[in-house]
């Protein structure tokens, strides 16, 4: 037993080094890590390649919504316009289109499934739209792959690879935005954003979290009732729910059709 300590003292003590070396190979391969190195190839395209006279770049911009937060990789506020930018880092070959809903990621060894990111940026564009109270027309979502991927479908222009986001800025000569209006945006954006820190990506990770759970929910249940009641908050109709667990597990209550997005319950009586 002695000399099996005495073996393995001497294994940690010549071999230190292959604990910190496989944590930090593992952080490289993280998703964290590469969405960090995505969006740092972002901003250098931005800083070198567009002038900062035109235009202003803000990063890592989480707003709060009546739901939750958004988070928004990066804003380029411009008078040309306000650009709306989500960064994807994949690999592999990429199919999709503009009106799927879900895009396919293939790699040498698999196969997998994302949410259509235009769909996901339109949610981004459309809570900023709100948050600096301008025109939908002056707003431009962009959406740019960095990492070895190869586009496999025919891609609207605004989808993009690499630093070739942006020609698609560069396009956009329209002036949209008086100079007073642009800095308006850039203190709107700056003032309404949460404080970027660790406990707000957690907050805004958890609210992810909660909304996938919520949608996982729904699809479980059991067919729905429609009804001519209408939501009490938002108008919309509400429909006839079963409670899945908790005390109240097997009994009925109406919910809005809307959830997650609204959710105004109410008892049936």
């Amino acid at each position: 037993m002695t000399h099996l300590s005495s073996l393995f003292s001497q294994l940690i003590a010549s071999y230190w080094w292959l604990l910190p070396l496989l944590m930090i190979l593992g952080l490289l391969k993280s998703p964290w890590f590469k969405g960090i190195i995505g969006e740092a190839m972002v901003n250098r395209a931005v800083q070198r390649q567009l002038d900062k006279v035109d235009y202003h770049l803000i990063k890592n911009v989480t707003f709060p919504t009546t739901d939750g937060t958004t988070q928004i990789d990066h804003i380029i506020v411009s008078r040309f316009g306000v650009f709306v930018v989500e960064t994807k880092n994949m690999k592999g070959w990429i199919f999709g289109g503009k009106h799927q809903k879900i895009w396919t990621q293939k790699t040498f060894r698999s196969r997998s499934k994302f949410q259509n990111p235009l769909h996901q940026n339109h949610k981004h564009t459309k809570a900023l739209e709100t948050a600096l109270g301008i025109a939908s027309g002056k707003l431009f979502s962009v959406i740019v792959f960095v990492g070895d991927s190869t586009f496999k479908s025919d891609m609207p222009e605004n989808v993009t690879s690499g630093a070739d986001y942006i020609p698609y800025i560069k396009s956009k000569t329209k002036v949209l935005l008086t100079a007073s209006e642009v800095q308006q945006a850039i203190e709107h954006i700056t003032d309404g954003r949460l404080q970027p820190s660790i406990g707000t990506s957690r907050q805004h990770a958890s609210h992810v979290r909660e909304i996938v759970t919520a949608k996982a929910e729904v699809k479980s249940r059991p067919p729905e009732t429609a009804s001519t009641k209408a939501c009490p908050k938002c108008g919309s109709d509400m429909v006839l729910r079963t409670s899945l667990k908790g005390p109240h597990a097997g009994s009925q209550f109406w919910g809005c059709s809307t959830f997650p997005k609204c959710r105004t319950i109410s008892d049936i009586g």
